[in-house]
C-alpha cells in the first residue's frame, strides 16, 4: 500500500530541499520512502509515499507541514519494496516532530537502495531546476575591481591581509566550481566608487577606513559569493553585509514593485540585536528602500502582519521565532528573497533556534546569496553553513582559537560566593570615576532584579536588562545607557552579544557565564573600535569547572593568571 499526494509544482522545491536534504529528512524521520514525479498537469507534482501505515502517516504530515495545507490523497495498491531491517537516523526534519516516534519493527522499516536514491536525487534536481525556471532571474555579481586593487601583487595582498589582524580567506573543504578569491580593498572608494549613492551615505557617517572584515568581505559579497565571516563582535560585521545588500536589492532585474515580499532577509538571535541592525540599516537607506524589524515579545504577530502589509518592505530584519510565526499565518512570503543573512549564527543555535531557522528558510529560493556571520566556528555552525550556503568563501579575522581582544585588560579575582556582593558594593563606592560606564553580568534573571533593587536602595543609579523584562523596558534601559542618563547596566547574557553601547569602559562578570564562549563575548562589550577597556571576573569554587578553559583564553590574550586559578584547574 502507498499514499499519493498531489502538490503544486511551486511547492516541489520546498519538499525536495537543497540537494535532496528535506526529502531525505522526511524519509529518515518517518521510515517511509518518498518519491516525487510529474503530475497530471504542468501545475502539479505527485508525491508517492511507500511504507507502513504509521510511516506513511508521519511522512504525509511532514509534507503537509511544509506546503502549509492538508492535501488530498489517493490510496495506491502498488506493493512496497521488500523490507530490510534498519535503524532510523535522526535527520534535519526533527523540527516537525510533535510526538515521540515509536520504534518500528523490522517489517515496518523500509530502506532505499542506492539506485533508488540516485533516481530520487536526479528527479529532485530536475524539479529544483524547474522551480528556479518559474522564478524571476537574479543577479549577484556587481563588483567592479578598482584599478589600484587590480595592481596589487599576490605578495602585497598577503601582506595586507596579515596586517589587517591576520585575515585568512579560503573555500570550504567540499566547495565545487571555485572561482578566484577577490583581492581585499583598502579604501571605501576601492569598494564603492561605482556606486555614488553608497559613497554619499558613507561620507555622511564620517568613517576613515574600512575595518579588516569589511576590506575582504565587500569584494567577496559584491562578486556574488556566499560568505561565512568569522570575527569577534565589534569588528564591523554588520556594515560588511548591509552595504552590499542595498546594492543587491536595487540591481535585481525584476522591478521592486513586481517582487513578492522582501528581497533581503536578515535574521538575528535577540530583539536587541535585530533592532540594532535595523537602526544601522536606516543610516544608509536611499532610493526609497524600506526596512521593517519584527521580533517576538514586544507586539503580536498580527500587529507585525499589518505593518508588513502597509510598508511592503524591501528588507526584513527578524528573530527566527517571529519570522516563523509570520510565515505560519501567511503574513510574509519569501519567494523572491535573493539575499539572506544569518547574523550571530552561533548565538542563534545556542538559543535553540535551529528548527525555526530551517523551517522558515525552506521557503527561500535555493539560488539565493547567503551571508553567515559568527564569532566562533563550532560544528553546529559548520552544519548550518553547509545547509544554507553554496560553495561559500570562509573569512577568518584573527585566530579561530578563543581569545579576547588585546584592547581589554582582564583581571580575575578568586573569592567565595558569599563575598561577591560586599566586593561589588565596595568597588562601586570607591573605584568608579564619573567617566566610567560599566556592564555587570549575572547568571540569572532573578539575580539581576535583586541586584537592581539593592542598588536602588543605596541610591546608585542604574538600569537592568534580561529576557523576562518587557521590550519597552529593555529598549529604555539601553537608551539610558547610550545617552549617559545612567552609567551602570546590570544584565544577563542577553546583552553579551551584538548590542553596541559605545564607551563601555568596564565589564564585571559577577557570575561566570555558562561557557567560555560567553566569557569572550561579555569581555568583548568593552575595548571596541580601537579603544581600551577592562574586565573584572569574580571567580569562585562554584566555577572551578571553567578554570581550565579560562586559563587557555587568558594565556592566548597574554593576561595575568592568579595562582588560585591554576590550583582549581588541577583539582
Amino acid at each position: 500500500m502507498s499514499t499519493l499526494l498531489v502538490i503544486e509544482s511551486a511547492m516541489a522545491g520546498l519538499v525536495i530541499g537543497r540537494g535532496g536534504s528535506t526529502i531525505k529528512s522526511i524519509q529518515s524521520d518517518s521510515g517511509a520512502m518518498v518519491k516525487l514525479s510529474n503530475g497530471d498537469t504542468a501545475d502539479t507534482r505527485n508525491v508517492t509515499i511507500i511504507g507502513s501505515e504509521e510511516a506513511q502517516r508521519l511522512a504525509r504530515g511532514m509534507v503537509e507541514k511544509i506546503v502549509g495545507k492538508v492535501l488530498r490523497s489517493e490510496t495506491n495498491t502498488t506493493p512496497p519494496p521488500p523490507p530490510r531491517q534498519q535503524s532510523r537516523g535522526r535527520g534535519r526534519g526533527g523540527a516537525w516532530r510533535s510526538r515521540p516516534r515509536r520504534t518500528a519493527s523490522p517489517v515496518e522499516s523500509f530502506n532505499i537502495s542506492d539506485e533508488a536514491w540516485e533516481e530520487v536525487l536526479r528527479e529532485n534536481k530536475q524539479m529544483e531546476l524547474e522551480m528556479l525556471q518559474s522564478l524571476p532571474p537574479i543577479v549577484k555579481d556587481f563588483y567592479v575591481e578598482h584599478k589600484e586593487v587590480t595592481a596589487m601583487s599576490n605578495e602585497e595582498v598577503q601582506s595586507f591581509r596579515t596586517s589587517q589582524n591576520d585575515i585568512t580567506v579560503q573555500y570550504v573543504d567540499d566547495a565545487e566550481c571555485v572561482r578566484p578569491i577577490p583581492k581585499p580593498i583598502k579604501t571605501f572608494e576601492h569598494a564603492f566608487s561605482s556606486f555614488p549613492d553608497i559613497m554619499k551615505v558613507i561620507k555622511k557617517q564620517k568613517f576613515t577606513t574600512p575595518s579588516p572584515i569589511q576590506c575582504q568581505a565587500w569584494p567577496i559579497i559584491m562578486s556574488g559569493h556566499d560568505l561565512i565571516a568569522i570575527a569577534q563582535t565589534g569588528t564591523g560585521k554588520t556594515l560588511a553585509y548591509i552595504l552590499p545588500a542595498l546594492i543587491h536589492l536595487l540591481k535585481q532585474p525584476t522591478p521592486r514593485k513586481e517582487r513578492i515580499g522582501p528581497s533581503v532577509v536578515i535574521m538575528g538571535p535577540t530583539r536587541e540585536l535585530v533592532l540594532q541592525i535595523h537602526d544601522e540599516i536606516t543610516k544608509y537607506l536611499h532610493d526609497n528602500i524600506k526596512v521593517v524589524c519584527v521580533y517576538g515579545g514586544g507586539v503580536s504577530a498580527q500587529v507585525h502582519q499589518k505593518l508588513l502589509e502597509n510598508e511592503k518592505p524591501d528588507i526584513i530584519v527578524a528573530t527566527p521565532g517571529r519570522l516563523n510565526d509570520l510565515i505560519g499565518i501567511q503574513a510574509v512570503k519569501l519567494d523572491h528573497v535573493s539575499y539572506l543573512v544569518l547574523d550571530e549564527a552561533d548565538r542563534m543555535l545556542d538559543m535553540g533556534f535551529k528548527n525555526q531557522i530551517e523551517l522558515s528558510l525552506r521557503h527561500v529560493r535555493p539560488d539565493k546569496q547567503t551571508i553567515l556571520t559568527s564569532a566562533t566556528w563550532p560544528e553546529a555552525v559548520k552544519n548550518l553553513a553547509k545547509y544554507f550556503a553554496k560553495n561559500p568563501l570562509h573569512i577568518t579575522v584573527g585566530s579561530l582559537d578563543l581569545s579576547t581582544v588585546n584592547t581589554v585588560t582582564q583581571k580575575i579575582i578568586v573569592l567565595k560566593e558569599h563575598q561577591k556582593e560586599a566586593w561589588l558594593d565596595d568597588f562601586i563606592s570607591n573605584n568608579l570615576s564619573k567617566d566610567d560606564k560599566i556592564i555587570i553580568f549575572m547568571r540569572k534573571k532573578s539575580s539581576v532584579d535583586k541586584m537592581y533593587e539593592h542598588f536602588n536602595k543605596k541610591n546608585i543609579k542604574c538600569r537592568c536588562i534580561h529576557g523576562g523584562r518587557i521590550q519597552s523596558d529593555r529598549e529604555g534601559s539601553l537608551a539610558d545607557m547610550r545617552s549617559g542618563v545612567v552609567s551602570i547596566l546590570i544584565a544577563t547574557d542577553v546583552a553579551s552579544r551584538g548590542i553596541d553601547i559605545h564607551d563601555i569602559t568596564l565589564v564585571i562578570n559577577y557570575d561566570f557565564p555558562v561557557n567560555i564562549e560567553e566569557y569572550v563575548h561579555r569581555v568583548g562589550r568593552t575595548g571596541r573600535a580601537g579603544k581600551t577597556g577592562s574586565a573584572i571576573t569574580l571567580f569562585s569554587n562554584y566555577d572551578k569547572f571553567n578554570a581550565t578553559p579560562l586559563i587557555g583564553v587568558l594565556e592566548k590574550s597574554e593576561q595575568p593568571i592568579p595562582p588560585e586559578l591554576y590550583k582549581m584547574a588541577s583539582q
